[in-house]
């Protein structure tokens, strides 16, 4: 259930000019992030329009070539891709504010976006220097993708990671917020969760269509909201304020999510306040080993 539509899309609900979903600031109730998710087949192509705007190409499954120009300077950024997002890290391409482009490939991407007027270098991230996190322990274990996260990545504004979490686990746990500005203590940021889902490696039956996780979000003192969702591939999160977590993955089932994360803070950086009803959970992971499940995509990581 959720309490306010706004904030929960199921696949598709929000298609536009040939997207299957696009958040952006003509979405209501949002500012400072976007994301725009689609499937290309061969020969098709969709343009990045207009400045003003930083983004990171990711693909999801299948490769990419991005045709892009800053200040009348053409190039093309090719990227590899992968065959999905459960076999680890991709290669990615930050186009900054003042660059646009056309985006043409097969498989399935997403472009994180955040508006700005900054200007950042533009950059491709080679899948081999993506930092992977191996975050939290025993059935909290997920792994972390930290390709547009500071330090990694110098952005204006835009923070993006994504996240896999093997069958039974949780993550985004224990539930945390960021949204109110605290120097040093917490950020104020909006964020979107795109997920799939697929059956676990090895599994013998169930199907990607019913492949599910179940995602939470409820209401601090910044504001309410109420999001109690099964969700699916496709699917989108949107989280203006509030707690937010736990993602868990079903029983036969990894989930996986990419975060998107901007704000009206001066400093771009990402500090979180848990819910001090269940803060003492992570107390709990001493001792504790990472799932040994992790990381996926192992053979090829460093």
């Amino acid at each position: 259930m959720t309490t306010d539509k706004r904030w929960f899309h199921r696949r598709g609900d929000l298609a536009r000019d040939g997207w299957e979903s696009v958040v952006d600031r003509a979405t209501p109730g949002w500012r400072y992030t976007g994301i725009r998710v689609a499937e290309l087949a061969p020969g098709e192509a969709l343009a990045l329009d207009g400045t003003g705007v930083e983004r990171i190409v990711v693909p999801l499954r299948g490769s990419f070539t991005v045709s892009h120009t800053e200040d009348g300077r053409p190039a093309t950024t090719r990227l590899d891709g992968r065959a999905s997002v459960f076999v680890g890290p991709t290669d990615a391409l930050y186009l900054s504010s003042a660059a646009t482009g056309v985006l043409e490939g097969d498989g399935r991407v997403a472009v994180a976006t955040a508006p700005t007027d900054e200007v950042r270098p533009s950059r491709y991230i080679p899948k081999g220097d993506v930092p992977v996190e191996q975050r939290g322990a025993g059935a909290s274990s997920r792994q972390v993708h930290n390709f547009g996260t500071p330090p990694t990545l110098d952005a204006a504004r835009l923070i993006v990671c994504e996240v896999i979490t093997p069958a039974e686990n949780w993550s985004s746990y224990p539930p945390h917020k960021h949204d109110e500005h605290i120097p040093g203590h917490e950020s104020c940021l909006e964020e979107i969760y795109y997920f799939e889902a697929e059956p676990t490696r090895g599994s013998t039956g169930g199907t990607s269509a019913g492949a599910f996780g179940l995602f939470s979000t409820y209401s601090s003192p910044a504001g309410e909201i109420e999001i109690d969702a099964m969700v699916r591939s496709g699917d989108i999160a949107l989280v203006p304020h509030g707690y937010h977590g736990p993602a868990v993955a079903a029983p036969g089932y990894d989930l996986y999510y990419l975060n998107v994360m901007a704000g009206p803070d001066p400093e771009r950086e990402w500090l979180i306040s848990d819910d001090p009803a269940h803060a003492w959970v992570r107390d709990t992971w001493k001792g504790q080993r990472v799932d040994p499940r992790l990381p996926y995509g192992k053979e090829g990581l460093h």
